[in-house]
């Protein structure tokens, strides 16, 4: 017969494995076996600990007053069941009650280091609850030693998956995912439950990047893992946990989880859980646009819930939401009384935001609109400090979404403002919602060159194809480039009258493009125009088609079938450059033309538009990045050029190329392989690749150059020792970009200026390789003579016709 103490730990074993039932049938059967007080409370504190996840909490509190109540009870084993029972409070949402309850506990178990971590890690979770990641971190840092002294690497391993997520709550999201990874190896085979909650928190640091789909994905896995196993207040928690860190990107979605959770916690008389997920319900309804008066009663009736547990960031976030609809409901006295003051630095990064956001809209409702465009830049500016922390592009691109909205409302009220000088500021801030941070250099890393380079030999043709492998590289190269630590370093928007002084012979136009309508603000040394340009259903009904359009037209096609399809594309082409480039022409006059288009406008080929060929046009991410690019002259002394398989006069165009210039360095044929591609690109001015490419819109930074060894990647740009000046890539769809947040915009094309390089040449559509020869090689003649990019780019292609295949390169710098 087995003991009581066995029978104890089998139910333990049970518990961690996620089945429940059996667990408390093996603990049942312990309670009989044994009159030990010290093993009935860590029997009682078990069964406790199973009833919180399976039956009404109050249940289990029953289950550990019970056990507190027995005389005989002393020291460590009270400490045990002081823990527990603060655990269920926690697990109720009452923070204050299970921080008072550690807190006795903590004190019992001075001498009981194992039982101690026990305690220092639940403690943590309660500061995680109230927003106070410092102290959890401090708590989660002592637990992890106490299980190393008690050998215990399992527990150490969950106080350090912990601490990553303390890390994440205070905005270090590098750090928190590093300590999950570490932790993550030790923990996974332990038992699915454990894997489930692993993957609910790296869910959330990778929604915060950014990674919506990503983290929407894990998060639905460990909700469905919990239900499996009927542990229904870890579901609903997951749902929760979804409805909160998906509601900037999505609030359908939001809504969607939110009202799960808050039914599931209904049925388990969690009632704390229930109001906070009903406040998630209130927020993503208004942020969906409600305005209902329900939404500000139950707001008002949630925050009032939580006021009394200790949990002041989520009882302001209802207040927030109940401000926003009386705003809206035009009680604008009422909205204003409940503002109180602006929200210090203590506040978590997402409620600042939101909290300027909806000062900014009671702003705009009670009609002062430059009050609100104040607190939109206040922030904005939250928001960089925070960003500048990162050194990476696709993590700088990936958080910009938290901004979004305040660049949204900053953009229209600019708009609206008829002030080119605002027009001018936002447009600049909509679109530098990453590029505002000073780049620095990525140090060269070698697991991040080995693993692309096993990455590469995979997707390479004819390559052995192991889907789990290549997704894990992809993971692997992509979290580790995030560990570049940033500069701290924010870039101010440059303002109009600092900009036109600079403007020696060029135009800058600024395109805006609002919910429904399309502006642009044209800006010289003489003059500064306002245009507008039309409804956003006009411009997006034109450049519907447009990439397919220019594909087919690059295609080798029977002569008769090549003019119809070039003369359609010209028609376009003709049609978009009426909407956007002819009414701007009497203000740009003669002059080169720097363009800031948004993202919408990212793959329009500006050098094919009627008004815009024959005429210098560079495609700026910004016109302060523009103007800071200017202030030394391109290097170009040397130069090399490289040819990819398979692409038909791709050895022929660069040679000839290459003819051009003294000492040119030549890579065509097997040489041309990613590791020699780097070495030359590292030492050369100017860099011309002729290679079949491919943007990939699910992580553009594995954007690529097709070479004799298979795809060099956007993150191969980053390990350059040095970047070239100017590169050209004669190449489909690398000038592609994917529209991350707003203007913002990420690629192979940005990733090399965001490297230092100082102007790209390259496509978002196909080239014709016969016609690709030609330009290209012009392009070099110009070049050597010292002759600005834009400018030799000008003149080389030709406008499209029937009889004329389009080159849509394009000069971005």
């Amino acid at each position: 017969m087995r003991s009581a103490e066995e029978l104890h730990l089998q139910g333990m074993v049970a518990v961690n494995a996620g089945r429940l039932g059996q667990a408390q049938r093996l603990l049942a059967t312990a309670r009989e076996r044994t009159m030990d007080p010290a093993l009935l409370a860590r029997i009682d504190a078990t069964a406790a600990y199973v009833a919180a996840d399976t039956q009404d909490p109050d249940v289990a509190l029953r289950l550990l007053d019970r056990a507190l109540n027995e005389e005989q009870l002393r020291g460590q084993h009270r400490g045990v069941l002081l823990c527990q029972r603060a655990l269920i409070l926690r697990r109720t949402g009452n923070a204050i009650s299970a921080l008072d309850a550690f807190g006795q506990a903590i004190e019992l178990l001075a001498e009981a280091p194992l039982d101690l971590a026990k305690a220092q890690l639940n403690r943590g979770t309660v500061h995680l609850d109230r927003g106070d990641p410092q102290s959890a971190a401090s708590d989660f840092e002592s637990a992890a030693a106490n299980y190393n002294l008690t050998g215990d690497a399992i527990a150490r391993a969950k106080a350090e998956h912990n601490l990553g997520y303390a890390r994440f709550l205070a905005g270090d999201l590098v750090g928190a995912l590093r300590a999950m990874e570490q932790a993550h190896v030790v923990l996974e085979p332990v038992s699915p439950v454990v894997k489930a909650t692993c993957e609910q928190d790296r869910a959330e640091v990778l929604l915060a990047a950014g990674l919506v789909s990503e983290g929407v994905r894990l998060l639905h896995r460990a909700a469905a893992d919990y239900g499996r196993r009927r542990m229904r207040q870890r579901q609903a928690e997951a749902e929760l946990a979804l409805a909160i860190n998906v509601q900037p990107f999505d609030a359908r979605v939001a809504l969607t989880a939110a009202r799960s959770a808050r039914r599931r916690f209904r049925a388990l008389s969690s009632d704390v859980w229930r109001a906070r997920a009903e406040a998630q319900v209130v927020a993503a309804e208004v942020s969906l646009g409600g305005t209902a008066p329900r939404l500000v009663a139950t707001a008002d009736a949630v925050a009032e819930e939580l006021s009394g547990l200790g949990l002041p960031w989520r009882v302001r976030s209802a207040e927030l939401d109940a401000i926003r609809v009386l705003a809206r409901r035009a009680d604008l006295d009422g909205a204003a009384v409940r503002l109180g003051a602006p929200m210090g630095t203590a506040a978590p990064l997402a409620l600042r935001i939101d909290d300027c956001d909806v000062r900014a809209e009671v702003d705009v409702a009670r009609g002062r609109p430059t009050r609100a465009l104040e607190h939109l830049r206040t922030g904005l500016t939250a928001l960089h400090s925070w960003q500048s922390s990162f050194g990476s592009l696709d993590l700088q691109t990936g958080v910009a979404g938290h901004g979004v909205r305040l660049a949204a409302r900053g953009l229209a009220l600019a708009v609206e403002s008829r002030r080119p000088e605002v027009l001018f500021e936002w447009s600049e801030r909509a679109r530098m919602l990453a590029s505002r941070v000073q780049p620095v250099r990525a140090p060269e890393d070698e697991q991040i060159v080995a693993d692309l380079t096993e990455l590469r030999g995979m997707v390479a043709e004819g390559g052995q194809r192991d889907p789990a492998r290549e997704a894990e590289l992809r993971q692997r190269v992509r979290e580790r480039a995030w560990q570049h630590r940033g500069s701290g370093e924010v870039a101010d928007p440059v303002t109009l009258d600092a900009l036109r002084p600079a403007l020696d012979g060029e135009a800058l136009v600024a395109y805006v493009v609002a919910a429904d309508r399309v502006v642009a603000l044209v800006a010289t040394s003489d003059d500064v125009t306002r245009l507008d340009l039309g409804g956003r259903a006009q411009v997006d009904a034109l450049l519907g088609g447009l990439l397919p359009d220019l594909d087919m037209a690059a295609a080798e096609l029977p002569e008769a079938m090549a003019g119809f399809v070039r003369a359609e594309l010209a028609g376009r082409l003709a049609g978009i450059a009426a909407t956007l480039v002819e009414p701007l022409l009497a203000a740009v006059g003669e002059r080169a033309v720097v363009l800031t288009p948004s993202g919408v406008l990212a793959g329009v080929p500006w050098t094919l538009l009627p008004g815009f060929t024959g005429r210098p046009v560079t495609v700026a991410q910004s016109a302060t990045s523009w103007l800071a690019r200017r202030t030394t002259p391109l290097r170009s002394a040397t130069a090399g050029l490289v040819a990819g398989p398979r692409v038909a006069r791709a050895e022929d165009e660069v040679t000839a190329a290459a003819k051009e210039w003294d000492g040119a360095r030549l890579l065509t044929g097997e040489v041309a392989t990613a590791g020699a591609v780097s070495e030359l690109a590292s030492t050369v001015d100017v860099l011309h690749v002729a290679a079949h490419g491919r943007h990939s819109s699910e992580n553009a930074m594995f954007s690529g150059l097709q070479l004799a060894d298979g795809p060099w990647f956007g993150y191969d740009i980053d390990q350059l020792r040095q970047v070239p000046d100017v590169v050209l890539l004669s190449a489909c769809e690398v000038g592609r970009s994917t529209v991350r947040w707003g203007d913002e915009l990420i690629g192979m094309t940005t990733a090399w200026l965001h490297a230092g390089a100082r102007r790209v040449i390259a496509s978002a559509a196909a080239v014709n390789d016969r016609a690709a020869y030609d330009v290209l090689v012009t392009v070099h003649q110009q070049l050597v003579a010292g002759v600005d990019p834009a400018v030799a780019l000008a003149a080389a292609v030709p406008a499209v016709s029937a009889d004329t295949a389009p080159v849509p390169l394009v000069c971005f710098g």
